[in-house]
């Protein structure tokens, strides 16, 4: 079987050269993370993170996004990160109240998206997160929950009840429980539960096998986050 492989465009070829260096001429070179104590990154690797941010400058990027959508104030240029490489993948619910690159205040290119009910992790989604940081190189995972989740809230309910509904919702009810108190806590509410359920996703990933080597080399953070409906406002976990 050949394996499967993808390559990353040439900068060079996709944006000017002034653009390709995001860090200040005194950080030394192939040491990309802000701590200094953090693992040089490898000369033969240090080509798939030129013109990308570290973990720390993406999530700011992130910050800053959302500052801009909350406050109302201008988008980046249409052509801002399209032909840049992401510099973050945000593992969201499928809720059509959240649309992540717009909360974020992105333009195409800048983030990818994995989504599907309650953010829970299937193969497809870890597969995809996988891929994004292993052969794209990218600095950031943030799962971002929100709100009002209807996919915890039905979670609840099952707990609740006793009763699993039929289907494939069964693997989406089983991977949200855990978070949910035991019936009759006085600890419960839907957004204490969807805040556990954020935690809870953060700490999986960050046992990934084959997401640990970046870890340990601090050349990815993985966080978590909460979106208010009503304000727009996304709360670092």
């Amino acid at each position: 079987m050949v394996p499967f492989t993808v390559s990353a465009p040439s900068q060079s070829r996709l944006i000017p050269s002034h653009r390709l260096a995001c860090h200040p001429p005194s950080v030394e070179p192939g040491r990309l993370f802000s701590d200094p104590t953090a693992a040089p990154i490898p000369a033969h690797q240090l080509g798939r993170h030129l013109g990308r941010p570290d973990p720390v400058e993406a999530l700011a990027r992130l910050r800053a996004g959302n500052d801009r959508f909350t406050s109302g104030t201008s988008q980046p240029a249409p052509d801002e990160g399209l032909y840049l490489q992401p510099f973050a993948i945000v593992v969201g619910c499928m809720d059509a109240r959240v649309p992540v690159e717009a909360v974020f205040g992105q333009g195409p290119g800048a983030i990818y998206v994995a989504r599907s009910a309650g953010h829970v992790l299937d193969r497809a989604v870890m597969g995809s997160i996988e891929l994004a940081v292993t052969d794209m190189a990218v600095p950031l995972v943030v799962v971002l929950g929100h709100e009002d989740c209807r996919a915890v809230a039905a979670a609840a309910q099952a707990v609740r009840t006793g009763r699993r509904p039929a289907g494939a919702r069964q693997f989406l009810i089983d991977q949200i429980a855990p978070a949910i108190p035991a019936t009759g806590s006085a600890d419960y509410s839907l957004d204490h539960a969807t805040r556990s359920h954020i935690r809870r996703t953060v700490a999986t990933l960050r046992q990934a096998a084959y997401l640990r080597e970046a870890l340990t080399a601090r050349r990815l953070d993985i966080v978590g986050a909460i979106y208010q409906l009503e304000s727009g406002h996304i709360e670092m976990l």
